[in-house]
């Protein structure tokens, strides 16, 4: 491992020593490293490599062996995924979760209700009205940033893969993270749309200040919008670094084998 995060940038997410077993297989060991706020962060590796086990202890969703996730300065190492939420961690997952039945503008406006709610059971059936103009501002605010005005009246369900995955980000931008974790965001996406996502990223980081994990197996995403890589590899932390150096890195492409290309792509 030859390179290290800037230091400097303000804390965000911090992973120390994560361990993960099923049923006595080790899935994750001795994982350790940080994403700060204000920079997109890679988390790359083959397939069965550990990133969405790793994902899911920082989401809350699984507890690890041992090991310490802290966000925002405060260890969540035992908290919900609710509570982490409240803190300001948002997600996305491999697989949409939108409601198809339901127009772009409903479908973001849930990223911002669902945190106001979270807060207290009556806030669940009861808004205030500077809690409907809270959530109507975040609301057109993501639908700008992802450039989603023309689209905010068609149901979700009608949509093309790319418009729904800028829709799923949106909704998570609308939710006023500090810190996102974005699993595989580009999948089904093709070359153009994929470029104009990677722009949308570095365009709400530089704007909005928020610190993003990404796991992705578009190199060519990774290499263009990542100022930092962590690999992971069995399990196992193997290297971290730049894009460049990461891109140069022996260890790194025997560990994808034959996706070598990819690794490269961006050079």
């Amino acid at each position: 491992m030859t390179g290290l995060p800037d230091t400097s940038a303000p804390s965000g997410l911090a992973v120390a020593d994560l361990t993960v077993s099923y049923g006595g297989n080790v899935a994750v060991e001795g994982v350790s490293f940080s994403a700060p706020v204000g920079v997109i962060t890679g988390l790359i590796g083959p397939n069965g490599a550990g990133k969405t086990t790793t994902f899911n202890v920082c989401s809350g969703l699984l507890r690890p062996v041992s090991g310490s996730v802290t966000l925002l300065g405060t260890d969540v190492t035992a908290k919900n995924p609710a509570v982490r939420a409240r803190l300001g961690l948002g997600r996305t997952f491999q697989r949409m979760e939108l409601c198809h039945a339901l127009t772009v503008r409903e479908n973001i406006a849930l990223g911002r209700e669902s945190r106001v709610a979270g807060g207290g059971v009556l806030r669940q059936i009861f808004a205030t009205p500077e809690q409907r103009r809270v959530v109507a501002e975040a609301t057109d605010d993501a639908l700008e940033s992802c450039d989603l005005g023309g689209l905010s009246d068609r149901l979700v369900g009608t949509l093309s893969t790319g418009q729904r995955r800028l829709v799923e980000l949106a909704r998570v931008l609308a939710g006023g993270y500090r810190l996102l974790l974005l699993d595989e965001p580009s999948s089904g996406l093709d070359d153009e749309e994929t470029h104009r996502f990677g722009e949308i990223l570095k365009d709400v980081v530089a704007t909005r200040g928020l610190g993003i994990l990404l796991v992705e197996h578009d190199m060519a995403l990774v290499m263009d919008v990542c100022q930092f890589l962590y690999v992971l590899d069995f399990g196992r932390l193997i290297f971290s670094g730049t894009p460049a150096e990461t891109r140069a890195s022996d260890l790194v492409r025997r560990a994808y084998l034959g996706e070598i290309d990819l690794v490269e792509t961006g050079a």
